[in-house]
C-alpha cells in the first residue's frame, strides 16, 4: 500500500531528509537521537514516569525516531508490560525512506526492522515487544478530535510553527489538552510565545526549559488539575 500524501523529500548531502513542503529538516544528523532524548523524553520526565500501559501521543511521526527512542528507553529501563504510542502524520514517508534516515542512528536502527517490515506491508498499527503503536495518517485537526485518547505524555514535534502553523493552531493544541490524562504532560522543542500562551490557555502549566544544543529554550508543561 502506498500512501497518497507525498512528504516531498529532499535529501541533503549529509543524508538528512528535508521536507520540501515545509522547508524544514526532520532531524539533526549529528545529534538527532540525543535531541529526542533531551526534548521529548527528559522533557516529559521519562523514563522515570513509565509504567505498564503508559501512553505517549505525538504530533508529527516523521521517521519514527521518537517512537524508537521511547521504546529504547522503555527496554533499557527494564519496564514490563506495554508502552502505547499514538502518532499523527499528514505526509508519511515510505519504509525505505525511513530506513535510510534511521541508519544515521545505529541504536534506533538496530531495533527498527520489525517496525519497517510492518510499515512496508501497509500496517499503521505497529506491534513490537513492549510496544503497541497506532499511527493515524491524515490531518490531525480532523483525526485527533475523533479519538478516545488520554495520553500521559505528548511529544509536540511538528515542523517549525513558522512553517507549519496548522499543527500549532489554537484548535489542535486545545485538542491536545482535551486528550491528556490527569497529571499528563507535554514537551516540545519550540519556545514560540504564541505556542506557550495557547498551551497555557488550553490548561497546561507551561515552563520554558533549556533547549538542546544551540537552541536556547524549549517548552514543557503539565496539565492543571481541575478545581
Amino acid at each position: 500500500m502506498q500512501d497518497t500524501h507525498d512528504p516531498l523529500l529532499v535529501w541533503r548531502d549529509d543524508g538528512v531528509p528535508v521536507s520540501d513542503r515545509f522547508d524544514d529538516p526532520y532531524f539533526s544528523v549529528v545529534n538527532g537521537l540525543e535531541e529526542t532524548r533531551h526534548v521529548f523524553l527528559a522533557g516529559n520526565d521519562l523514563p522515570a514516569r513509565f509504567c505498564d500501559g503508559f501512553h505517549v501521543a505525538e504530533l508529527g511521526f516523521g521517521t519514527g525516531l521518537n517512537m524508537l527512542a521511547s521504546l529504547l528507553a522503555w527496554r533499557e529501563n527494564g519496564q514490563v508490560g506495554t508502552l502505547y504510542f499514538t502518532s499523527f502524520e499528514a505526509f508519511p514517508m515510505q519504509a525505505s525512506e525511513m530506513d535510510q534516515a534511521l541508519a544515521h542512528f545505529p541504536e534506533a536502527h538496530a531495533i527498527a526492522a520489525p517496525f519497517l517490515e510492518q510499515w512496508a506491508a501497509g500496517a499503521r498499527r505497529i506491534e513490537m515487544p513492549g510496544l503497541v503503536a497506532n499511527i493515524h495518517i491524515g490531518d490531525a485537526r480532523e483525526t485527533l478530535p475523533t479519538l478516545d485518547l488520554r495520553a500521559n505524555a505528548w511529544f509536540l514535534d511538528g515542523f517549525s510553527p513558522a512553517k507549519n502553523p496548522e499543527l500549532w493552531s489554537e484548535n489542535i493544541l486545545h485538542e491536545v489538552a482535551n486528550h491528556t490524562a490527569k497529571d499528563g504532560s507535554f514537551a516540545t522543542y519550540t519556545a514560540a510565545g504564541f505556542v506557550r500562551r495557547t498551551l497555557d490557555e488550553a490548561g497546561f502549566d507551561v515552563t520554558r526549559a533549556p533547549g538542546f544544543g544551540r537552541k536556547r529554550h524549549m517548552s514543557i508543561g503539565t496539565l492543571r488539575t481541575a478545581t
